[in-house]
């Protein structure tokens, strides 16, 4: 999968960049490259439908001279000269940024368990044969139960990051993944559930999630008719359901930038209670195996484990370089630097404030899933939410709906509903009384990095508007 010499192709290229940026006169640059190789394979209807391989990456480049800079990207470094000149120009229009300089040479914890080698001999038929023991395990767990989308996919990708002031870092990854829509079709009435799992290393052959797909179709076969009345209740959300809303309001409203614009929930709250008291949130730059975690952020600053939240009261807030020092030029805070908090989705767009591996934890014991019915009395289960990029995260007001969600009462699930909508403020319902399950799992994101989180009974806040 992964042709030999790579990385060090990767970095000759990234040289052949960083030239042309010492040859443009600009006081800074900074550049990030990426080269990635993997198969992967789709199922759609119960079958294997396609199934491909390849690899593709490029190159982003950042000059900085006077507080102004200017962001190009690139696919091969023939156009290295070009798309310095293209960077040079936008920085010359740009507004300047006082006190705006790149980050100078620290030394930075080295982060283990970010590359697998057993994956780089696994081949497209490796794949297949997961896909199929995934299809057979489905068709094991419940005959009536179809695989009617997902797939399965391995990579591996060089990566380099250079800057002027003498940071250099490379380094390999991997990553395998596997998603599946499970349906079942009873006498006409189709319900389905989407589960994944991803991981640096290799996967199991039948991940977990695999039986959680199942279930889930499961359990929300025939729906109880219910009336069609909103209620404020408490909703045990799974981190399947929690992690679409958690991740679209709370790392944003964590990032100083929008802190001290006032687009925040939390802005003039640092060092005050703004949620349960057992809860904290801590944000692991340097998780190992981690999906977002590394030794260095996309500014090239050390990564870090830091506490955002602690026992309820915010520590403190998130910044790249950039960001520090935009909103201290712009006179919103006295004084900020980078807490090796830049992000990058990819090369072509420049580093912005993100969280890496994020955590959701309690001082109070975790609880089973039967605990935490017992404790829930009469409320909700939701297990996916659709519309969850529409919360807003200024406010943690949100509106969504759901098609995976059952009734609970007296601490018993009683039966599925068709469809219900779920509303309410994320922020005001973490302040309330909140109760973590055992079982943390990790979870993608809409924001950036990862969301690590158990079930979490979220008992004030919320309302159930049933279909």
């Amino acid at each position: 999968m992964l042709p030999d010499g790579a990385e060090d192709r990767l970095l000759a290229s990234a040289n052949i960049l960083a030239d042309a940026c010492k040859s443009s006169g600009v006081a800074q640059w900074d550049l990030v490259g990426f080269q990635s190789y993997g198969h992967q394979l789709d199922i759609e209807a119960g079958k294997i439908t396609m199934a491909a391989g390849g690899g593709e990456g490029g190159f982003g480049v950042r000059v900085v001279d006077g507080g102004r800079f200017g962001f190009a990207h690139l696919v091969d470094v023939s156009g290295a000269q070009r798309a310095v000149e293209q960077a040079v120009a936008i920085a010359q229009k740009s507004p300047s940024i006082k006190g705006f300089v790149l980050p100078s040479e620290q030394p930075a914890q080295q982060v283990g368990g970010r590359m697998d080698t057993s994956l780089l001999d696994l081949s497209p038929e490796d794949l297949l044969e997961q896909a199929d023991t995934v299809l057979s395990a489905v068709h094991s767990l419940d005959e009536r139960a179809v695989v009617t989308g997902g797939g399965v996919g391995i990579s591996a990708t060089a990566g380099c990051m250079m800057n002027s002031e003498g940071v250099l870092s490379t380094g390999m990854t991997t990553s395998h993944g596997l998603g599946l829509q499970v349906t079942l079709d009873v006498d006409g009435e189709l319900t389905s559930s989407y589960q994944g799992a991803s991981s640096r290393s290799k996967l199991p052959d039948v991940p977990e999630c695999v039986e959680r797909a199942v279930h889930w179709a499961q359990v929300t076969q025939n729906p109880l008719k219910v009336e069609s009345e909103a209620v404020d209740a408490p909703v045990l959300m799974t981190s399947e359901g929690f992690s679409p809303l958690f991740s679209m309001v709370v790392p944003p409203a964590m990032t100083g930038e929008k802190m001290v614009r006032k687009e925040s929930f939390w802005s003039d709250r640092l060092g005050q209670q703004v949620i349960n008291p057992a809860l904290s949130i801590h944000d692991n730059g340097v998780l190992e195996g981690g999906m977002s975690s590394g030794s260095r952020d996309a500014e090239g600053v050390p990564r870090q484990r830091q506490v955002l939240v602690e026992n309820g009261r915010l520590a403190t807030m998130l910044w790249s370089t950039r960001d520090a020092a935009q909103q201290v030029a712009e006179g919103r805070v006295d004084a900020a630097a980078s807490t090796g908090s830049a992000t990058s989705g990819s090369h072509q767009s420049p580093p912005s404030t993100g969280c890496t591996e994020l955590f959701l934890t309690s001082a109070e014991a975790p609880r089973t899933t039967d605990e935490l019915l017992a404790h829930m009395g009469d409320g909700y289960v939701v297990n996916s939410v659709m519309g969850a990029h529409t919360a807003n995260p200024s406010s943690g007001d949100f509106s969504v709906t759901t098609s995976s969600i059952l009734k609970v009462e007296g601490g018993e699930i009683v039966g599925a509903l068709k469809q219900a909508g779920l509303s309410g403020n994320l922020a005001k319902a973490l302040n309330g009384a909140v109760v973590l399950g055992d079982d943390v799992r990790r979870q993608g994101s809409y924001s950036s990095g990862s969301m690590h989180l158990p079930d979490v009974l979220l008992m004030d806040g919320l309302r159930v508007n049933p279909a």
